[in-house]
């Protein structure tokens, strides 16, 4: 591959760790996209395509020497560290994904003579919960509520740490909820996906929900890519900076724009299960992006609708399958930590068609 060229003359690459993961996949190809050599690192290749070397690596089983070797062979301008757990997996493998593997990338950094920078990969649920009407922004308490949020927060803490120390030049994105092809099937809008593709042809589907009370920060997977790669290539090390679209949707409306985007007729049902908890401040979230467009000088590219047309396109059969969030995730049932739409308050029922029978069905473009 014959990849960008740096001022040295030298080939532009760079590591992306959790490479077949759903936004690892994204960071690859945005990478592949401008010109740079993609070393892709994952445990298994898994059936993801594109431009790039793979090398498989074990980065949690193996410790930090593998990496070191590598970033010295290969010499990349960036590390980037898109792995992580989220969705249905055991609370000690979201451990393992989220704070221990960042552990053994920091050592294998500081290790290696060669000294890329490292774009590591955090989330905005490291934030303390916010009221309505506000938004979160890089000086918002650090007080996760959820385990996923305190794992990606003892990640990135520990960045942030190695950084300040000199160990490593970093800089920390915090992503707020990525969508787009590939997104995760233990995810709400993976779950729709699947059951509007279950549906029978030329028959009503019937989609099943929590109730859809929550307003959420969704951002284009291929937006939050492109800030990976300006949080590489700018003078940002040492800097924490939210990614996100800097608006709060309605959730009821991203599943709304994913059933138009498919095509269907599908009536919602909403279903709180008996014993769930109230409604809390989680149902709230905006990302202010005001520093990421000030440092990384970036702003989303891609609607919401784009996004749920991407992500509905990338389940057609015979598309590539969505990825595990973490190869050693263990799947269990969905628990009261897991994010971000678990049933809440009394047992109740509310069915709703899309889209109204006033309204013909829009069609993906």
């Amino acid at each position: 591959m014959s990849g960008a060229k740096a001022r040295d003359g030298t080939h532009r690459r760079v590591i992306v760790l959790g490479a077949t993961g759903a936004f690892g996949r994204h960071v690859c190809a945005a990478a592949g996209a401008a010109g740079e050599e993609v070393l892709r690192v994952a445990r298994r290749p898994g059936t993801a395509t594109g431009a790039g070397r793979f090398f498989p690596m074990d980065l949690i089983g193996a410790g930090p020497d593998g990496l070191a070797r590598l970033i010295d062979a290969e010499r990349p301008y960036a590390v980037v560290n898109a792995a992580g757990a989220v969705w249905l997996c055991s609370p000690e493998a979201m451990r393992q994904a989220n704070h221990a593997l960042v552990d053994t990338v920091l050592a294998a950094m500081a290790a290696a003579s060669w000294r890329p920078r490292l774009v590591h990969v955090g989330s905005v649920h490291e934030y303390a919960p916010q009221p309505p009407g506000t938004s979160l922004d890089e000086r918002t308490p650090t007080r996760p509520t959820t385990l996923y949020g305190r794992t990606k927060l003892q990640g990135t803490e520990a960045v942030l740490k190695a950084s300040a120390a000199g160990q490593v030049e970093a800089v920390v994105l915090r992503v707020s909820n990525a969508i787009g092809a590939g997104t995760s099937p233990g995810s709400l809008l993976g779950r729709v996906a699947a059951q509007l593709r279950a549906a029978e042809a030329d028959r009503e589907a019937v989609v099943r929900v929590s109730p859809l009370r929550a307003s959420r920060d969704f951002v284009d997977a291929r937006d939050a890519a492109d800030a990976v790669l300006a949080a590489a290539a700018l003078p940002v090390g040492g800097e924490l900076i939210n990614i996100g679209r800097g608006e709060a949707v309605p959730v009821r409306t991203m599943v709304e724009r994913l059933i138009t985007a498919s095509g269907q007729r599908a009536r919602i049902v909403e279903e709180a299960e008996p014993g769930a908890r109230a409604a809390t401040g989680q149902d709230w979230m905006r990302v202010e992006t005001s520093r990421a467009r000030r440092l990384l000088h970036w702003t989303v590219r891609h609607s919401i609708d784009s996004s749920a047309r991407d992500l509905w396109e990338a389940t057609a059969p015979g598309a590539e399958p969505s990825p595990q969030d973490h190869p050693a995730a263990t799947p269990v049932p969905p628990g009261p930590e897991t994010a971000d739409h678990r049933p809440r308050g009394g047992s109740t029922r509310t069915t709703r068609t899309w889209p109204p029978q006033t309204r013909p069905v829009q069609q993906p473009e």
